[in-house]
């Protein structure tokens, strides 16, 4: 394992583990604060994940007994894109409805879920040999992902996150971690399973991280996608990433 992996893994655990504390309390602050996560994880989205996806694309061209187009990882992103919108549309019609036993039980199908969501995300980044300035930039991103995440669960049932739901969510993160240090799989898997995850953190971000109009800080977003997007690109044009 090296260090770099140790340590976005680590920091990825903390991250829902303590993710409520460093959100600030102050109204203002916490929306410039999620306006400029969320132009981070927005940027991250279209310098980082479609850009990467074509070049998964490009790689199961090998595999021309399975795919015979020039979109199929497209097409498993949509999927990853349906079923992660099923599952959410699902829990918070049940928490419109009422707040009952069955909207609680539905949200820990939502807890799972994105255990298993983490663990794919982790395990996507271990295993892909992110290293040195490359791992601080893209775990930046993915780890204010997690933030954002984790605090939306949190506002829908606080009891039920901070007494067992952060646990699940730190231990798909480890659980993802370790399987990226452990387990080598082949790269048509590999890309399929990015593609599926590529699609699910899309609509995260886009559906539930990109700050509503009464509540963003258009400034504060701009800066996060102008900054992240130069420094970035930068960095791909000099370093070749």
């Amino acid at each position: 394992m090296t260090l770099d992996a140790f340590i976005m893994g680590f920091s990825f655990i903390l991250i829902h583990l303590l993710a409520n504390e460093v959100i600030p309390s102050d109204r203002i602050k916490r929306l410039k604060w999620f306006s400029f996560s969320g132009g981070l994880a927005v940027s991250y989205v279209f310098v980082y994940v479609l850009p990467t996806l074509h070049k998964e694309q490009i790689i199961v061209k090998e595999y021309r007994d399975y795919f015979t187009m020039e979109s199929e990882l497209y097409f498993i992103g949509l999927i990853g894109v349906l079923i992660f919108y099923g599952i959410q549309k699902v829990v918070r019609k049940a928490q419109l409805n009422d707040k009952t036993h069955k909207a609680r039980t539905l949200f820990w199908l939502q807890i799972i879920f994105f255990g298993i969501y983490n663990m794919l995300v982790a395990y996507t980044i271990i295993s892909h040999d992110v290293l040195g300035i490359q791992a601080v930039f893209y775990g930046l991103a993915v780890g204010l992902h997690f933030v954002a995440v984790a605090h939306d669960l949190w506002r829908e049932y606080a009891d039920i996150y901070n007494h067992v739901g952060r646990y699940v969510l730190a231990t798909g993160i480890l659980a993802g971690w370790l399987l990226g240090v452990t387990i080598d799989l082949s790269p048509l898997i590999e890309s399929i399973i990015f593609a599926f995850i590529s699609g699910a953190m899309i609509l995260n971000v886009l559906k539930y991280e990109l700050p509503p109009d009464d509540e963003a800080h258009y400034l504060t977003f701009t800066i996060g996608v102008v900054s992240y997007t130069a420094v970035t690109m930068s960095l791909k044009f000099f370093f070749q990433w």
